[in-house]
């Protein structure tokens, strides 16, 4: 049998959950690189998943803390829709996935692992970029260091956005 290596995993495995909400606490550090937050506009952030499924697997959040999709005020719903429209663009020109997957887990029996702070998953698609290891081997594999994806992904939203007018 061959082994695949993941020690990254054991951080996630080991770890004790946070007592607070990442999604209002890591805001509030003021430390964007640390913390994997891409963007910051007035009613939302993006933020890297640290485990995630897929390179650039990203997240758009509202800055308040709220549970369910529909306690979301008109001006949240519009900017975080408006976020995710720049964020498929963005990573559409640099990373060319061949689809996406778009998606909100509102409660933990919905797979939310954050389930009392709503938020929206963006997570790239390449044909092929599914198979056994998930299945059998219960590790996902994600070619790209995190730190890495968190630059190029910067560099394309400061690209996007300085490009509008």
């Amino acid at each position: 049998m061959q082994r695949l290596f993941a020690p990254w995993r054991m951080s996630y495995i080991g770890s004790i959950p946070p007592s607070g909400c990442i999604f209002c606490d890591f805001p509030a550090r003021r430390d964007d690189h640390a913390t994997f937050i891409l963007h910051r506009g007035e009613t939302c952030f993006t933020i890297m998943n640290i485990y995630p499924y897929n390179p650039g697997h990203i997240m758009v959040v509202p800055f308040r803390h709220v549970a369910d999709y529909d306690e979301l005020c008109d001006k949240e719903l519009l900017e975080m829709h408006r976020t995710v429209r720049q964020w498929l663009r963005v990573i559409r020109k640099i990373m060319t996935p061949q689809g996406f997957n778009l998606g909100v887990n509102v409660g933990k029996v919905a797979g939310a692992g954050v389930a009392g702070h709503v938020h929206l998953h963006i997570v790239p698609r390449w044909n092929g970029d599914t198979n056994f290891m998930p299945v059998f081997g219960e590790v996902r594999v994600v070619p790209e260091a995190l730190e890495a994806t968190y630059g190029r992904l910067r560099e394309g939203w400061d690209g996007e956005i300085s490009g509008e007018e």
